[in-house]
């Protein structure tokens, strides 16, 4: 593959959720070809175990294996919270952090700023994914999605957006808070996760979901069960044409000096190219 190949960090198709109280249950989870572990701390955690449960995580994330490829997130509490000021400091204090932060009910980008002064200085490669889970969240997603350097994707959380709009958690109704995002993600050119499906026992009907997240704009989806990974790593995972058309372009694309050229119908500039290593990327996790 080429020297100029600059591919993104980690695909992030596949993201599944564990319970922050059911920790026994991680190496099932790492198991599952997921690209994301997600260890929930906010919602799946009783008010009274928090402070436990949250020491034993951040333990965890400092024991895992150096080799191992799936990202490990914490889903922290709101930082507008006490919990969640209770987490941030605990991770300001703790000599290794996750890959990544899912913060929860982010409502401005002043919050991001404020937690990537409080962390950067001890972790400066961990990440953020705020997760736009209400209407003020979602009135600012663009100025959040570019607020700092450290975001690494938006996370859509519908089924909290729903009761914010006052709507059902159906596609149609939350079609306009997606578009949203896929706009502001776009735009700063990070990642974006879309909500759970819930059945867990429709696999056809999480699949339609998946493929219309994709149409639109999405690059991956969170799952709240194994058995769900497969068809989301499926859907959001480049066709063998694809890899073969993307390898082709960008060999022909780098063999000559314009920035802006037509190739084999395609007309090749910096964003179609960017796309293009994206999903070489892919194809190089699937491969490793």
């Amino acid at each position: 593959m080429s020297q100029k190949m600059n591919p993104l960090a980690n695909p992030r198709r596949s993201l599944l959720f564990v319970p922050g109280a059911r920790l026994e249950i991680l190496p099932k989870a790492l198991a599952s070809w997921t690209d994301i572990v997600c260890i929930d701390l906010e919602d799946a955690v009783a008010d009274d175990a928090k402070d436990a449960v949250r020491a034993e995580a951040i333990s965890v994330v400092a024991d895992r294996p150096s080799d191992e490829k799936t990202e490990i997130w914490l889903r922290i509490n709101s930082v507008r919270s006490a919990e969640g000021m209770a987490d941030i400091i605990a991770l300001a204090e703790a000599d290794h952090a996750p890959d990544g932060l899912m913060l929860p009910k982010i409502s401005s980008p002043e919050e991001i700023r404020i937690l990537r002064d409080v962390l950067s200085a001890k972790h400066s490669d961990l990440k953020f994914h705020p997760l736009i889970e209400t209407t003020e969240g979602l009135k600012w997603a663009y100025e959040i999605a570019k607020s700092s350097h450290k975001i690494g994707s938006l996370v859509f959380g519908g089924f909290d957006m729903s009761a914010s709009l006052r709507v059902e958690p159906g596609w149609n109704s939350l079609l306009y808070a997606r578009q949203q995002l896929v706009l502001a993600a776009a735009n700063a050119k990070v990642d974006l996760l879309d909500m759970p499906f819930f059945g867990l026992d429709d696999p056809d009907g999480l699949r339609e979901e998946a493929d219309a997240a994709l149409e639109i704009g999405f690059t991956g989806k969170c799952a709240i069960h194994p058995k769900q990974i497969d068809i989301i790593n499926d859907v959001f995972s480049p066709s063998a044409e694809e890899i073969a058309k993307a390898i082709d372009l960008i060999a022909k694309y780098e063999a000559q000096d314009k920035a802006f050229v037509e190739i084999d119908g395609v007309l090749m500039e910096k964003p179609i190219v960017e796309r293009l290593y994206r999903t070489l990327s892919i194809a190089e996790r699937i491969e490793s």
